[in-house]
């Protein structure tokens, strides 16, 4: 396979993985709601069973006091949902990064997410979707996520996760965890997806040496996913374009952090053969604010 060639696949992996997260979970693992947030208080919880739950895949809107969105389903689920408040010393954005990276560690599949007031309207996630008063605040200060995840047995669990600022400043989670009963199809979803796993994102620093914000934990589980047989290691390099700099010259930025992290890896254990780099630089922007600057984006491929 030519260079190009493999540029092209590299591509195309990086493109379907962009909102993939994962690692490996047992199927009695996947079954259990995700961690709570630790710095948060159960407030309630309620058991979810239902032939057909709304999961809402876009933004909501209510016309006539019906609930619309483009993307929508009403599954066979079983599962529970959960009510917590966060302490004052903590955050509704550090909850939400909270249960992304749960999620990853099960390897799961972000489907879609919104924030403020793309989400649509607080009134109607509060009072409508979720029935729980509670979750009504500002449209401004709320954010949702919806991931799903599957087993080798094809057993699917959805993981739901809206978080909102009161207009007392209190704020909430609600998450909901459900497996989704065989047959039902679940819009976005591919459980293919579970080949891919990552991202893990390192942004980054430097020219002539860089420095990488790998995280301890981060680097055990990377270093656990490459161990499988076979596996890829895929360094995708995201930079800034900074002023009177060339697409060419970011690129290039860009590919000699990739290489330099790759030096890094290789001294934990990720053998170099491994490694594939593929230099993006400002190329493709990603709908997360996370996910900006310099940075690279660690995927690793099963075989």
């Amino acid at each position: 396979m030519n260079n190009r060639a493999v540029v092209m696949k590299l591509r195309s992996l990086l493109a379907a993985a962009l909102l993939a997260c994962g690692s490996v979970a047992s199927a009695s693992e996947l079954g259990e709601p995700l961690d709570k947030f630790a710095q948060s208080s159960l407030q309630s919880a309620l058991d979810i069973r239902s032939s057909g739950h709304l999961v809402l895949m876009s933004p909501v809107r209510e016309i006539r006091g019906e609930i619309r969105s483009d993307v929508m389903a009403r599954l066979p689920v079983n599962g529970k949902g959960q009510l917590f408040e966060i302490n004052r010393d903590a955050s509704r954005r550090a909850a939400q990064e909270h249960y992304r990276r749960e999620l990853q560690a099960r390897g799961g599949q972000i489907l879609f997410e919104c924030s403020g007031v793309a989400c649509g309207r607080s009134n109607v996630w509060a009072n409508q979707i979720f029935e729980q008063p509670r979750l009504l605040g500002r449209d401004q200060d709320q954010d949702y996520f919806v991931g799903a995840v599957a087993d080798v047995d094809g057993n699917r669990w959805l993981t739901l996760v809206y978080t909102v600022t009161r207009g007392n400043q209190r704020e909430y989670v609600w998450v909901e965890h459900l497996q989704v009963a065989a047959g039902a199809d679940i819009p976005g979803f591919q459980a293919s997806a579970a080949r891919l796993l990552g991202p893990i994102i390192v942004p980054w620093q430097g020219g002539v040496t860089h420095r990488f914000d790998l995280s301890t934990t981060d680097r055990r589980r990377l270093g656990e996913w490459a161990a499988e047989e076979g596996a890829e290691v895929v360094l995708a390099a995201f930079s800034s374009l900074e002023n009177d700099e060339t697409l060419n010259d970011s690129i290039a930025r860009a590919e000699r952090a990739a290489g330099a992290l790759a030096d890094v890896l290789a001294k934990s254990g990720v053998s170099r053969e491994q490694v594939r780099i593929l230099a993006i630089g400002p190329g493709v922007q990603v709908a997360d604010p996370n996910r900006t600057g310099d940075r690279i984006e660690i995927l690793v491929i099963k075989r």
